[in-house]
């Protein structure tokens, strides 16, 4: 009998072991988000939890204004950046920072704190600041049901961080560093090194072109990586900037080169864009 009821024992701690080990997978009620975009020259990662409005008046009830917001759910949102960087003009070291906010009716105040580590905004200390600076609410007609934070307005040095939720969005401008890098770049490697590589002296001469600098630099450069290596993109590269100097003959020319190389790749979309800059030349 002693034995027997060993044996039992042992089974029902094994079945309960296995059971509380046991956990029931469930839809968050806050999922977790995590998105990353390019801005200029610098990586911008946000991590952060999506709440969902589920019939409740947000801003100014489940979220009161004027008090410190984790602007997510869960843990505080956070923003990394690769590279130094403004937000509204101020200046962001490189890093990670935990993104907080004050809603009000007509203002809201950002903060990026240092302290990343935090539930929410339980602990939360302005000793930690690193910045508070404030942006003006809009009003949408469209209603976010979940709160919504993405990446809008991109330009080559810059892009907004807008928080949507309910029926209002808050945008904070990014701005990045990315003019000075780059022909600080082109002056090494181009410039000084009097370079003859084509794939360098496209590049080079591309961001003039596209940065409205020196044309007639743009053009020497790209001359001498087309008249060495010719791609039907460097080709194409050319003829923009013939026709920008004037040059409409040499840029048709260039331009059917660039067609003639883009059919026998098979690509269609240079055919095209061959076709248009010739068509407005004519």
């Amino acid at each position: 009998m002693n034995k027997l009821k060993f044996i039992l024992l042992i089974a029902f701690m094994s079945w309960a072991g296995f059971s509380f080990s046991q956990q029931l997978q469930m839809p968050q009620a806050s999922p977790s988000a995590k998105i990353s975009q390019k801005i200029g020259l610098t990586d911008v990662t946000v991590d952060y939890s999506r709440p969902s409005t589920r019939g409740r008046k947000i801003f100014g009830e489940l979220v009161p204004y004027g008090q410190v917001w984790r602007t997510g759910a869960n843990a505080a949102t956070t923003l990394e950046f690769s590279t130094e960087v403004m937000l509204e003009g101020n200046k962001v070291p490189a890093g990670k920072y935990a993104l907080y906010s004050i809603p009000g009716k007509t203002t809201w105040t950002i903060v990026l704190s240092k302290n990343t580590q935090l539930w929410g905004s339980i602990g939360y200390s302005a000793d930690d600041d690193l910045l508070r600076f404030q942006v003006e609410p809009k009003k949408l007609s469209r209603k976010y049901e979940t709160f919504e934070i993405s990446f809008n307005n991109m330009t080559d040095n810059g892009a907004d961080l807008s928080l949507k939720w309910e029926n209002t969005r808050v945008d904070v401008r990014i701005s990045t560093e990315v003019d000075p890098v780059v022909m600080s770049q082109i002056k090494e490697m181009v410039i000084d090194t009097n370079t003859k590589d084509p794939s360098l002296l496209y590049a080079a001469a591309n961001y003039y072109f596209t940065s409205q600098k020196d044309l007639n630099q743009a053009y020497e450069w790209i001359k001498t990586s087309t008249d060495s290596d010719p791609k039907y993109w460097t080709m194409h590269l050319r003829a923009k900037i013939e026709a920008a100097l004037g040059k409409n003959a040499e840029a048709i020319e260039s331009a059917q080169q660039s067609m003639k190389m883009a059919e026998e790749a098979k690509n269609p979309d240079y055919v095209g864009l061959n076709e248009r800059l010739i068509k407005s030349l004519k």
